[in-house]
This record gives structure tokens, sequence and C-alpha cells, in this order.
């Protein structure tokens, strides 16, 4: 009892390189880097709120903290939280990807070009 809403957090991603950046594919299942300044244990489980792009819904993320970068962590590096996901249908994971390839691609010279 008593952790309430700590684990329910909104994270917005405008465009494909602050989404590459906070995708973790070495993580099974997929995952995502929240920068953060709350305090979580790892195994928390957490519910993100994630809005991608220009997408007009939020797509429900649940989750679990595998990952802790503390405040003051060496080479300036952002403070913040890992997230496993922990979708079933792996759909989050899915459309992360799809956006990824595709700026990955585009950005790319082409054999036949």
């Amino acid at each position: 009892m008593g952790k309430g809403m700590q684990g329910l957090m909104s994270l917005t991603i405008r465009d494909t390189a602050s989404l590459y950046e906070a995708y973790m594919p070495f993580i099974s299942g997929g995952g995502l880097f929240v920068p953060t300044h709350k305090h979580y244990n790892l195994g928390d489980d957490v519910f993100i709120r994630l809005t991608l792009m220009d997408e007009p819904e939020k797509i429900p993320v649940p989750g679990k903290v595998v990952w802790i970068t503390p405040m003051g962590a060496q080479g300036g590096r952002q403070s913040g939280i890992g997230i496993q996901f922990n979708d079933p249908t792996d759909s989050v994971r899915t459309k992360i990807e799809t956006y990824i390839a595709g700026a990955l691609a585009s950005d790319r010279p082409t054999n036949t070009m």
C-alpha cells in the first residue's frame, strides 16, 4: 500500500532521433529510458502513458524498472530509469522499431541512387 501514483509517468517523444536514444533494444521485449528525478527501485512496476510522434492517443505501456541512472551520474548522463516493457502483445516494441527502422533507412543512401 501507499505506492499510489508514483509508478505512473507520461513520456512524449516527438522525433525519431530522441526515440532512438531512448529505446533500449538490448532489454528482452524492448524498453525505454525515461528521464526522471523521482526515486525508483529495480523491479518497481510502472505505467507509462507514451505519446509518439504526432499520434493523437497516448499508448499505455506497462513495464518494470530494470535500469537506474542516479542523479549526479558520472559523465553528465541524464538521471532516469530504464523500463522493460511488460506488454504481452509486443505492440509497443513493434511500433517503436518500425519508427526507428524507417528513420535509419531514410538516412542512408540506397544502392540504386
